[in-house]
């Protein structure tokens, strides 16, 4: 017989051999689900069957008078016996109940410790302010101004760097004596280097607090580095050039600037030496010959402590920064490098002996320090979100199809608004305060500190929780029928490029293109904004 004629015969041996292994499979598993009632049920019958001889016969357990024995037992017991035996039977339960509550308990008393703390500045001995503190931010943000305020209250010297006539202004309008302008124009390399060797040299000169008194030394505690914390909100694909040009000079580059012009005035040590004033002793007291008078020495001066270098403190905010959802691209992209440049500041500065600490930050209520119109950056003065759909409306009509509904539901959802918990203000700054002051006075040396609500708990979900999910949970969506929207481009046609002879130009006249800039160097002006795809 050929091939063909043995086909049928071959694809009935196949459709056999397929029926009997789907038909041994659904036995098997029949058999295994149902061996262990055959089993029970065999089992009570030979118990009871009255032709078994006794001394063959199996008896079965009887757990209805074992549970009656246990409640009559369970019955007599008192209250602690009742409880140890329910932590006897379910000992995970338990376990997973006293981890929470220890953790809880461990943070009411650190807190209640934390806010029974003295704080307060060091002062001369004369009784002057002898601490000063320079924070490197907009005097305009409500971060800089609760914390210069808290600061100036608890005995420090505040400094703020001014780069402009309206941050003088905003910083003498807190009408602090003890809160005042430092004028450097970091973007000015030799301006910024002559206005802080200027410091310098007033930090090293004697000071007197009143006119009369003793005169004391300052020193130079910590140099506190606040970034903006306003980012745009967009799809990436609707963020022109000039806005990440723009974006990365004011947010990014701005503040690497000013830690590059503080860091020589770190590195050096302004305070007066415990050296320079012993070695001044000595060399007056060999002028004056007075160990050939008598047997006696002179005193020897009191041992002064070392002056403790100064601290680093750089602020980032990280409740966006921490899962990098959808739409936050210039936040996650701009704190993801400061935290970068944090970490290789504080290995550069570690061998020196200088501590840099990160501070994330979480969502804080700033009521009192924002303007009565704009009480939130997510709030309306009506008091209700914002419309994110309003937003969309500058968009092309593509981009709102591929980005408009996701945008919605995650700038509705607490996490896309920048908001750690829906419904609640926020961490009060009195937390921030206190954060601050530790890690200045030195009794918090930790790299990274977290302060402010869902700091930790997004820091955990950014870490362990996948990023599709986090997704999921702010009600982004997978987008559908793109190719609807989706035009092929057109090939250049022959007037676009040549225009048509005639008798006033002689020769063919083609579209100019713009020059390159050179060295590589990419143009982010508005030509290249215009020229956007879907614009």
């Amino acid at each position: 017989m050929s091939g063909e004629e043995n086909k049928p015969y071959m694809d009935v041996l196949n459709n056999v051999s397929t029926e009997v292994i789907k038909y041994s499979g659904e036995l098997a598993q029949y058999v295994d689900k149902n061996f262990d009632k055959a089993a029970e049920i065999v089992r009570e019958q030979l118990a009871g069957a009255a032709w078994i001889p006794d001394q063959v016969k199996v008896y079965l357990p009887k757990p209805r008078m074992a549970t009656a024995v246990e409640i009559a037992s369970t019955a007599d017991m008192s209250f602690y016996e009742r409880v140890q035996d329910w932590l006897a039977r379910h000992k995970i339960l338990a376990t997973i109940a006293v981890l929470f509550a220890g953790s809880l308990s461990y943070r009411a008393v650190r807190r209640t410790i934390s806010a029974r703390k003295y704080r307060r500045a060091k002062r001369a001995k004369n009784g002057a302010r002898c601490e000063v503190v320079v924070i490197a931010a907009s005097p305009a943000l409500p971060v800089t101004q609760s914390l210069a305020l808290d600061l100036e209250r608890r005995g420090f010297m505040i400094y703020i760097v001014c780069g402009s006539a309206e941050d003088e202004h905003a910083v003498r309008h807190m009408s602090r004596p003890d809160i005042k302008p430092l004028s450097i124009d970091i973007t000015d390399t030799a301006n910024s280097a002559a206005a802080l060797e200027r410091f310098a040299l007033y930090l090293h000169a004697p000071h007197a607090a009143v006119p009369g008194a003793k005169r004391s030394h300052l020193q130079l505690t910590g140099i506190i580095l606040i970034p903006s914390l306003n980012y745009q909100t967009s799809p990436i694909a609707t963020i022109p050039p000039a806005n990440f040009a723009d974006l990365f000079n004011t947010h990014l580059l701005h503040p690497i600037l000013s830690i590059q012009a503080f860091l020589p005035l770190l590195t050096a040590r302004t305070a007066l030496q415990p050296g320079d004033k012993q070695q001044s002793i000595l060399e007056a007291a060999q002028s004056l010959n007075l160990a050939n008078i008598g047997k006696k020495t002179p005193p020897t001066p009191p041992e002064e402590k070392t002056p403790t270098p100064p601290k680093v403190l750089v602020f980032t905010p990280s409740i966006i920064s921490s899962v990098n959802p959808p739409f936050h691209a210039p936040e996650s992209t701009v704190c993801s490098a400061l935290t970068a440049f944090t970490e290789v500041l504080a290995a550069e500065l570690r061998p020196l002996a200088i501590p840099v600490t990160h501070i994330q930050l979480g969502t804080f209520d700033f009521t009192g320090f924002a303007p009565a119109r704009s009480v939130s950056a997510h709030r309306s003065i009506s008091g209700r979100m914002p419309l994110p759909a309003a937003e969309t409306l500058s968009w092309s009509e593509p981009a709102r199809y591929v980005y408009g509904r996701n945008f919605t539901a995650q700038s509705t959802s607490a996490l896309g608004s920048g908001r750690a918990i829906r419904g609640v203000r926020g961490t009060s700054m009195n937390d921030l305060h206190h954060a601050v002051f530790d890690v200045l006075d030195g009794s918090n040396t930790n790299a990274i500190v977290r302060v402010g609500l869902g700091a930790d708990l997004y820091g955990f979900v950014g870490s362990f929780v996948p990023r599709g999910l986090v997704a999921w949970m702010m009600g982004v969506r997978k987008v559908e029928d793109l190719s609807g929207f989706y035009q092929p481009p057109m090939p250049p046609t022959a007037t676009s490029s040549v225009v048509s002879n005639n008798s006033d130009s002689p020769s063919p006249v083609r579209r100019t293109s713009k020059r390159a800039p050179p060295n590589g160097a990419i143009a982010v002006g508005s030509e290249v904004g215009d020229s956007h795809i879907w614009q």
